[in-house]
């Protein structure tokens, strides 16, 4: 049986990211963003142990059908990307030879409707990833004019995002906000509803919404440290995105983690950072799917797998500038 056939959700660019991880007997790898577990089955068949990292509580009864399955090669560990080292050091392991992060909101996810994730179908404001914080319908609800235009225009790159907010405000006085289609006909009517556009007008604002609520970018940035301060020399770092957003911020990070940027001050723009290069590329640019994937499964249409090689240079800590800032 194929790891398709195995989940409900579908891993995308699953020969590449095997490809780039090399993961051998022995090995440890963790997956990032365990979600149905399509990845670390296949990290699994090739005699490697997992350490699956997710901080959504409805994956586990996946995570329990991978462990029988592999009995003793695999553990879940409940936590974001930001906890990727802490998690590494509570597995009890010695030596970590790679890692993998699928970013983004899954199929699983947008098909619960009681998660709130979609205006395809009603259901609650919510779009937590994890079960605890603050949920979509607290951040429509209380937050002013100013930061609700901030985040459409940053995380959705709506360019009506002060139309949308204004709206949004102007309801909520007369009854907050509580549901998915709520939302998305009121975004829709603000927006001119659009129709016949490639994509739903609200598509954006519930984008930049679930960024906000789960600090997406934030907890990539602090991952991709993480796996850095984490990855044995030699260990192997594979990311696959889905949003220019989130590519932005991967080919940042390994242009500058591979010592490839310029840096210092204005006054010498070309100066060279004098660390060490903590990474080297695996390839250049961005691998992407096939014509054959693309046609079976629509995440991998925008699907990009950046993968890089630890060297044994010291790990430089924060991303340079903060690119989700």
């Amino acid at each position: 049986m194929t790891p398709h056939a195995e989940a409900p959700h579908a891993p995308v660019l699953l020969a590449e990211v095997i490809q780039a991880l090399a993961p051998a007997p022995g090995d440890v790898v963790i997956d990032a963003t365990f979600g149905a577990g399509g990845y670390t089955r296949a990290i699994l068949k090739t005699g490697a142990q997992v350490i699956g990292l997710d901080r959504d509580p409805t994956v586990q009864p996946h995570a329990d059908a991978v462990a029988h399955d592999f009995p003793g090669q695999f553990q879940l560990i409940r936590t974001p990307f930001s906890g990727l080292t802490s998690a590494f050091a509570d597995s009890g392991k010695a030596r970590l030879d790679g890692a993998v992060f699928d970013i983004g909101v899954s199929s699983m996810q947008l098909d619960q409707a009681e998660r709130g994730f979609s205006f395809m179908r009603d259901g609650p404001l919510d779009m937590r990833m994890s079960d605890d914080g603050a949920t979509a319908a607290d951040v429509v609800n209380t937050w002013d004019h100013g930061p609700l235009a901030h985040i459409f225009k940053l995380y959705g790159e709506e360019r009506q995002s002060g139309r949308v907010a204004t709206a949004i405000l102007r309801r909520r006085v007369e009854q907050p906000f509580t549901r998915t289609l709520d939302l998305a006909e009121v975004v829709e009517k603000a927006l001119g509803g659009r129709r016949g556009a490639p994509i739903h007008p609200a598509t954006r604002v519930f984008q930049a919404l679930r960024i906000a609520v789960n600090d997406e970018l934030g907890e990539l940035e602090r991952g991709l440290e993480a796996a850095e301060a984490t990855l044995a020399p030699g260990g192997r770092l594979a990311v696959v995105t889905f949003h220019s957003l989130e590519d932005r911020i991967v080919k940042a990070f390994m242009t500058e983690r591979t010592g490839n940027s310029p840096a210092g001050s204005r006054h010498a723009p070309m100066a060279v950072d004098p660390r060490k290069p903590s990474f080297t590329l695996q390839f250049k640019g961005a691998r992407e799917a096939g014509d054959e994937e693309r046609s079976t499964n629509p995440r991998a249409r925008s699907a990009k797998l950046r993968a890089a090689v630890r060297t044994d240079a010291p790990a430089w800590g924060k991303i340079g500038g903060g690119v989700a800032a």
